[in-house]
C-alpha cells in the first residue's frame, strides 16, 4: 500500500470533496459505463484547490528542461497559468480552433522556433489529445519533449506516449489515489474495488 505524502494526501482529498473525482454510475463519451468519473475542470471554483494542484506539478517540472510550458485547452489552460504563476514560467497554448481573423494564430503567446515547451494537461487516458497538441506545437517549429499531468487515468498514454518518443510525468496516479482512499476510508470499499476492475478491463 503506498502512502501519499502530507501534501499529496491534502490534494487527494481535496479533489474528491470538490467532486473533481466522483464515484457512482457515469456514460463516457466512449458509450461505457464507469464507476469513476474525473472532471478537472471543476479546480477552477476552488482557488485554494487550484492553487495546490500547481503547486503539486513544480517538483515535476523543476528537473525538466523548458524554455516555456504550454497548457492544453480548456481544463488545462487555467491549471498552467497557476502554475506560470507560481513558478514564473512564459505560458503559451495552441488554440482548438484556429482563429479566422486577425493573426490567424494557432498557438497564443509569444514563443520563437526552437524553443522547447513543456505540455501541461490535467489528465491522462489514451494520450490521443496530447498527440494533437504536440503537432500544433512542433508544426510552428517548437520542441516538446515532456508531458506533466495531474492525474494519470493508467489507460495507455504514458506507453504511447513513449513509444513516439516523449516522457510523460503524473503527479498522481489512479491507482495511487484508489490506494490512498482506501487505506483512509474516504471511499467505500466495494466502489474502489469496481473502479480497479473497471480500470483493469477497460486497459486492456
Amino acid at each position: 500500500m503506498m502512502q501519499l505524502d502530507t501534501h499529496l494526501s491534502s490534494l487527494a482529498d481535496g479533489l474528491l470533496d470538490a467532486g473533481c473525482i466522483k464515484f457512482g454510475d457515469f456514460t463516457l463519451k466512449s458509450g461505457l459505463q464507469s464507476p469513476i468519473y474525473i472532471d478537472l475542470r471543476r479546480i477552477i471554483t476552488y482557488p485554494k484547490l487550484l492553487e495546490q494542484v500547481a503547486q503539486a506539478y513544480l517538483p515535476l517540472i523543476s528537473n525538466l528542461q523548458f524554455s516555456r510550458i504550454a497548457g492544453l485547452p480548456y481544463a488545462a489552460i487555467p491549471i498552467a497559468t497557476a502554475v506560470s504563476l507560481q513558478g514564473n514560467y512564459p505560458m503559451i497554448y495552441p488554440r482548438k480552433e484556429v482563429k479566422t481573423y486577425g493573426t490567424k494564430a494557432e498557438i497564443e503567446g509569444e514563443f520563437h522556433a526552437g524553443e522547447t515547451a513543456l505540455v501541461i494537461d490535467d489528465l491522462a487516458t489514451t494520450g490521443g489529445s496530447k498527440f494533437e497538441a504536440i503537432e500544433k506545437l512542433t508544426a510552428v517549429g517548437l520542441v516538446v519533449k515532456d508531458i506533466v499531468v495531474l492525474v494519470d487515468r493508467q489507460s495507455g498514454a504514458k506507453e504511447s506516449l513513449e513509444q513516439a518518443g516523449y516522457s510523460m510525468h503524473a503527479v498522481l496516479t489512479i491507482t495511487q489515489l484508489l490506494d490512498y482512499w482506501e487505506s483512509t476510508g474516504k471511499v467505500e470499499k466495494n466502489k474502489i474495488e469496481e473502479t480497479r476492475k473497471f480500470l483493469s478491463q477497460s486497459h486492456n
